[in-house]
């Protein structure tokens, strides 16, 4: 008898601690419950509710879920059909695109996660929307690569719809050599300002390249690096106002950067037509314009073709 009412006490407290176990885990069945199967791929509450959190706090708009179950959708078929051309995206270039993410926003990867992650946004969820759209762009364009392409002609018409004035075809091409004052981690708000007078210093000296960069590299805690070369229909449009503006053999304004007070140099500037910031934007946006329309094509004509199963 007293083996009895040990055995039901053990009983009791196993069915207690189930009980307890289960009603913890209720959320993340819940999560994992399969709302829809696109050609076999599995989508789930999970799925959904972390794309209702990435498009709502990256776009400041509320999505209705229907719209973000599509959304989904599209991003499994779109895998499964460059599967069938052979194609597939590697994770490293999904992770260097998550990185690139983190620079434009000038903070590292791991800042980026936890960032995100405070949002209650698993960085998964946005590397699986970087796979998607990275495999997608690379199908489009090796099946309509030839229907994309936008000659000189399709760009010289746009210009003259445009009115666009002959001094806007013209760009420039600068051979820039950055220039670092070193500011090391840790310094006073007095060392820093002590840095930015040097750098100020420097710029009222550097009169011309030839006499400017053995001045540079002569001081302590200065880099100077190989010249780069950039046309000014790559440059974004702040920088080439701020490059227009300054002589050649001068220095821009010194900028906070990781490294220190970055500056660079200008010691050429050679006049081109062959590519301008106006030419750059009309191709753009033209090219823009067709891989949109061939994608929207391309998807309906997926989506007609696939197997899509509410649960």
């Amino acid at each position: 008898m007293p083996m009895l009412n040990v055995t039901i006490r053990t009983l009791r407290r196993w069915l207690a601690g189930a009980v307890v176990a289960l009603a913890l885990a209720l959320p993340s069945l819940a999560h994992a419950q399969v709302v829809v199967i696109a050609n076999g791929s599995p989508i789930t509450e999970l799925d959904i509710q972390q794309r209702l959190k990435l498009v709502a706090t990256s776009s400041n708009t509320k999505p209705t879920r229907q719209e973000i179950i599509n959304d989904l959708i599209d991003d499994r078929l779109k895998i499964a059909k460059a599967k069938v051309y052979g194609l597939e995206v590697s994770d490293a270039e999904v992770d260097q695109a998550f990185e690139s993410m983190a620079k434009r926003q000038r903070i590292s990867v791991q800042q980026f996660s936890q960032a995100i992650e405070r949002a209650g946004i698993q960085p998964s969820t946005i590397k699986a929307r970087l796979r998607a759209e990275l495999t997608w762009n690379q199908l489009v364009r090796g099946k309509y690569g030839s229907s994309l392409q936008v000659g000189e002609s399709d760009i010289a018409k746009i210009l003259r719809d445009r009115n666009t004035s002959e001094s806007a075809t013209v760009g420039y091409v600068y051979t820039l050599y950055p220039i670092t004052i070193v500011v090391g981690r840790g310094l006073s708000e007095g060392a820093i300002e002590a840095k930015r007078r040097e750098a100020e210093n420097l710029r009222s000296r550097f009169l011309t390249c030839n006499e400017g960069l053995p001045l540079a590299r002569a001081l302590r805690d200065v880099a100077v690096r190989e010249p780069i070369s950039r046309s000014s229909a790559d440059l974004a449009p702040q920088l080439r106002e701020l490059l227009s503006s300054i002589e050649v053999g001068r220095l821009t304004a010194p900028e906070v950067t990781e490294q220190g007070l970055q500056m660079f140099a200008l010691c050429a500037k050679k006049e081109s037509s062959e590519d301008t910031p106006a030419k750059r934007e009309a191709r753009e946006q033209l090219y823009s314009k067709r891989f949109e329309s061939e994608a929207k094509k391309f998807l309906d004509e997926i989506r007609k073709q696939a197997m899509i199963e509410y649960k």
